[in-house]
Formats: C-alpha cells, sequence, structure tokens
C-alpha cells in the first residue's frame, strides 16, 4: 500500500472521528441519556470512584440483574468484582490506542490484576471475568476522568470462558510468585496471600496458622480441630465498618467441629458452600464472632481450603463472597488450590525459618547469660538485643575478664555472619580470650594472639574486637582496636568522645599489626562499647552515625542500666535490623 495513500485515510478517519465528538458535544444531556436507554447494546457507566450510576435497559435485560443490584453500589460489591482488576487499569492507565496487547500480560501486573482476564483491543478493553463479555472503556470529560463505560456485548462464549480461565490461572500464579513469601515472616506471608485473594476471589479472606507441633499429626489427627492463630484478614473496603467484633489478626480461635474450617483441616481437602440460607450459614460458619461479620457482610457462599506442605498441615485460609457475587465455582476451587499449595510452602518455609532462628538466639543468650566479673572498683552493665524476626542472630559478643593488679579487660566483639555458626563461633572466641586474659598479656598483644590462634582454623569466622583494660589504681584505660568501632567515653561536664584509635584488621585474617592507645580514665567519667548494630543505618555513612552518637547528652552521672536504656531508645534505629551488644563501665569510689 502507498504511505501516502495510508496517511489520507488515516486524516480521514480522524476528521470524522472529530466531527462525530463535535456533533455529540452538541447534544443535550437528556437527549444523550434518551439514546442510551434506547440502545440496543447494554450500556453501563461507574464513576471516577467505580460506583455504577447508569444503566440502560438491555444492560439489565443482557445480564439479567435488577436495577437495585447494581445502580448505586461499588463495583466490588456487585457481580462485576470480578472485572476489578480490568476496570481499574482502564481508569488508571487510560484506553490503549496502539493495537491488540497479550491478555495475559496484562493480567498479571500484580495482585489486582489476578482475578479477571483482559486484553485491550483498539482502545478497548474487554474482560469475561462475570460471564459476561464486557467492553470498559474510560470516560473523559474536558480532560478529566470522569469513570468508565461498560458495554454488554453478549454472553462469554465456550472458547471464549476457557481462555478466560487459561488466562485468569496463569495471571494468578504470577502474581502469586511475585506477591507471596517476599520475606521469611510467617505472618507477613499470610497477609500477602490474604490480600491477593481480595477482592479478585473474595470479598473477606481469613488466613490462620496451625501450632508448629499439631502439623505433624498427620490429616484428620484431632478430635476436635485444634486451636489456631489468625495471621491475617484482609476484605474489600466497604466492608471494613460492617465486621462488627471479627477477632483481628493475632487472636487465638477454634473452629467449630462442624465448620467448613474444620471438616477442611480434618479431610485435608477444600470445603465449598454456595447460596447457602442463614441456617446453613450458622453450620459452616467456624465461630458466632464469625457467623455475626458474614451476617453484617451479607455473606452467602464460603470456601475453606487447608494450607499444606511436605506432608504438613501448616493452616487453613477462608472465602468468603456476599449476595452480590456469583458463588464459588469449580474453577476458581482449582484456582485457590494451586493458590493454596503454594502459599503454604511459603508459610511452612517461614515457621522452620523462625523456628532455627530462635533456637540460635536461645543458644546466643545463653552463651552471653554470664559473662566474667570486674574487679570491685569498676561498675559495669552491659545489654544484648537481638534483632528480632526479620534477619538472623548474629555473633554479637561481649566478655569481661578480672587481671591481675586491679584491672579489669572489657571486650566487645562481632562474629562475621549470622546464625548458629556465627553464635558457635562467637563462643570459640570468647574462650580464647579468658585464655589470653590468663597469660596477662597487654591488649595488643591478646588481639596478636587470637588473629594467629583464628587464623589456623579454616572453618573459623573472621570477627571485629575491641579491648580495653581499666585500671583505675593507676587511672587509665589501655584499648586495641581490631576493625571494631571506637569507644565513646562520656562525662557530665565535657562533650562525648570518640576515642581515636589505630584500626587493625579484624582477628582470624593472620595480617596482625594492633597497637595499643593509653587513655585517662576519670572517676566521673563512663565508657560504653557497642556493636554497629546500635549506630548503623541503611544508606548512611559511618562517619554521620558515629557523630551521632557522640552529639547525645547520655546521662554520664546516673545509673548505667539507665544509659543504657538512654543509649538503646536515642541512638538504636526504630526498626532494629541487626544485633545491638553495648556494655558500659565506670570506676567506683574508694
Amino acid at each position: 500500500m502507498d504511505m501516502d495513500d495510508g496517511h489520507s485515510r488515516n486524516e480521514a478517519r480522524d476528521a470524522h472521528a472529530d466531527a462525530a465528538r463535535g456533533t455529540v458535544a452538541s447534544l443535550s444531556t437528556e437527549l444523550l441519556v434518551g439514546i442510551l436507554a434506547e440502545a440496543p447494546i447494554g450500556m453501563g457507566l461507574l464513576n471516577a470512584e467505580l460506583r455504577w450510576v447508569y444503566t440502560n435497559a438491555a444492560f439489565l435485560s443482557a445480564t439479567g440483574l435488577d436495577a437495585a443490584q447494581i445502580l448505586n453500589r461499588p463495583a466490588a460489591a456487585t457481580p462485576f468484582a470480578a472485572d476489578l482488576p480490568a476496570i481499574r487499569r482502564v481508569l488508571l492507565e487510560g484506553n490503549p490506542r496502539d493495537g491488540a496487547h497479550d491478555g495475559a500480560r496484562d493480567g498479571s501486573d500484580g495482585a489486582n490484576n489476578a482475578g479477571a482476564s483482559a486484553t485491550a483491543e483498539a482502545g478497548l478493553v474487554t474482560a469475561t471475568g462475570t460471564g459476561w463479555h464486557v467492553r470498559y472503556r474510560r470516560l473523559e470529560v474536558d480532560g478529566r476522568i470522569a469513570g468508565v463505560v461498560a458495554a454488554v456485548t453478549g454472553p462469554a462464549t465456550p472458547d471464549q470462558r476457557r481462555l478466560d480461565q487459561a488466562r485468569r490461572r496463569l495471571a494468578m500464579q504470577g502474581a502469586a510468585a511475585e506477591r507471596i513469601g517476599t520475606t521469611l515472616d510467617v505472618d507477613i506471608t499470610c497477609i500477602e496471600l490474604a490480600e491477593l485473594t481480595v477482592p479478585a476471589m473474595a470479598d473477606l479472606t481469613i488466613v490462620e496458622v496451625l501450632p508448629y507441633e499439631v502439623g505433624d499429626r498427620g490429616k484428620g489427627g484431632a478430635p476436635e480441630a485444634p486451636r489456631m492463630r489468625r495471621a491475617a484478614l484482609a476484605c474489600a473496603p466497604e466492608l471494613r465498618r460492617r465486621l462488627g467484633t471479627l477477632a483481628m489478626p493475632g487472636a487465638s480461635v477454634r473452629p467449630g467441629a462442624d465448620s467448613a474450617v474444620a471438616r477442611s483441616l480434618a479431610a485435608g481437602w477444600l470445603v465449598m458452600a454456595n447460596r447457602l440460607s442463614d441456617a446453613e450459614l450458622e453450620d459452616q460458619a467456624a465461630s458466632p464472632e464469625i457467623l455475626a461479620a458474614y451476617r453484617m457482610a451479607g455473606v452467602d457462599s464460603v470456601l475453606a481450603v487447608p494450607l499444606s506442605a511436605r506432608g504438613r498441615l501448616v493452616g487453613v485460609m477462608t472465602l468468603a463472597r456476599g449476595r452480590g457475587r456469583e458463588g464459588f465455582s469449580d474453577d476458581d476451587a482449582v484456582l485457590i488450590r494451586d493458590l493454596a499449595d503454594r502459599a503454604a510452602v511459603s508459610v511452612e518455609n517461614a515457621r522452620q525459618y523462625a523456628d532455627s532462628q530462635s533456637v540460635t538466639l536461645e543458644l546466643q543468650r545463653a552463651l552471653l547469660v554470664e559473662p566474667g566479673r570486674p574487679h570491685s572498683n569498676l561498675e559495669v552493665a552491659a545489654r544484648y538485643l537481638p534483632s528480632g524476626n526479620r534477619a538472623l542472630v548474629g555473633g554479637d559478643w561481649y566478655e569481661i575478664v578480672r587481671l591481675p593488679f586491679g584491672r579489669t579487660l572489657l571486650v566487645m566483639g562481632d562474629v562475621m555472619g549470622h546464625g548458629v555458626e556465627a553464635a558457635v563461633d562467637m563462643s570459640i572466641y570468647r574462650s580464647a580470650i579468658r585464655d589470653a586474659g590468663g597469660m596477662d598479656l597487654p591488649p595488643h598483644g591478646i588481639l596478636r594472639h587470637l588473629d594467629n590462634l583464628i587464623s589456623k582454623d579454616d572453618t573459623a569466622r573472621p570477627a571485629t574486637c575491641l579491648l580495653g583494660v581499666a585500671d583505675p589504681n593507676r587511672g587509665r584505660w589501655t584499648f586495641a582496636n581490631a576493625g571494631h568501632l571506637p569507644p565513646a567515653l562520656f562525662a557530665a561536664d565535657r562533650p562525648t568522645e570518640l576515642v581515636g584509635l589505630p584500626t587493625g584488621p579484624p582477628l582470624g585474617t593472620g595480617v596482625g599489626g594492633y597497637e595499643q592507645v593509653i587513655v585517662d580514665l576519670r572517676p566521673d567519667q563512663v565508657l560504653l562499647i557497642y556493636t554497629d548494630g546500635l549506630v548503623e543505618r541503611r544508606g548512611e555513612d559511618i562517619d554521620v552515625s558515629l557523630a551521632r552518637l557522640a552529639s547525645l547528652p547520655l546521662p554520664a552521672g546516673g545509673g548505667l542500666e539507665d544509659l543504657l536504656d538512654d543509649a538503646l531508645r536515642l541512638v538504636a534505629p526504630a526498626a532494629v535490623e541487626d544485633d545491638i551488644a553495648l556494655l558500659a563501665a565506670r570506676a567506683t569510689p574508694r
């Protein structure tokens, strides 16, 4: 085709479109509404908040709906909830104008696009998630987004339904892979699972997890349903104020013996119940508070599916739909079963991670329970704060060793890495420090000895280490540093001092080269030594972090435990991402 001919045709088409828009713009609102009312094609309008504000007679006839079932109701509370991903995409992204797009790609851009397959053709988005063939287009008035126009072109054909089911399943699987299991945290994983299903697959979803030991009993091993912990709850926004006293995440719950939840756990398979009467809903509800929430939310369809991974019951997910939506179909059941299987693996991984972390934490605490005691001329307080559930416990440690002539060796160290191995290596360093203290070596000599000793063990992890020998009788501190952060000295009438020390390499490298520095020890002075978790911030230079510590007026004259509390409150990050160990020391009056 001649390019000039094609260009001329496009110009002609655009001219006709401009003329048509001008003609429509000149018509009165009453005339336009009258034309739509008489149109043989079903037409509806959602406003910018996605609430149905208009439908013509053909729309109601084609869908079989009454006006009361749709008008002035949000799309999520109508049978068109399954099309919400497509509708939202049209509203947010506008109308594609560059030809067709791949439907699987269009339906897999996150959790909100997983519920219905959609394709874009000639500026329209088509969805068949409702069972009808509906086309959606964004409505703009004077450059302002006014809403979305829906045109019902007829029921979806069998081929369209099969294609929709395939696309929907692929989209949900893609969204699940992207959105579920982003962290090794049980509760976050359950929240991700619940939020993925609402509103695409349910109006209300609850995820509950079993105690770790219950899963070992296998399916149906208990005479009554076990007590579980509610881990996540997600619902459509318009339902939040109607859930009444529904127990929130964190609550301990036990489902009734005949409920859908209990039966799904006992059978190890999903239980589906649609179009329930009030009496039937009472039987299916897991508890009176769930029943009350169902009634207030207008629920009449329930599906409960166990979460099972590697032969262990992990928990259960319950999905509920209100009366304005279709009940759960066999296709829904297959899709939800796939989703539950994938999510269960992520939940089980998170539970095993938490269990392993708990073992490590207990080991770490056990190894730090009884450090040595200082001489009576030195007051000491120490604190260990684990990072919590989001990161593995590390190898932070401290030690106190009594030396001859009233001297006390204070040690702060951090084994590189995390987990059980780091905690075990930490205990090796502590034992070696105690042995070296018996040799009465100076601080830099102790570091040289440890570095030589650890470097001969190929399995040992390197560690940073700061040593400080307190000698109140002679009024001095003696420090040596192996790759650690500097000590801080606080006094009531002086600025905080970060002691400048020559910093040698971490222990275990075999490089050596440690030096020591002597600093005056004053009776009104407090020494604070710590690991990097106290001061470091993600993306922040360490000099800025240390300057923050030096700028704080920590109380040098009060109790040392209070000083540690203030240091953690004022210096430590709000969300602790690494373990924190810190130790404060002050000479006692004679």
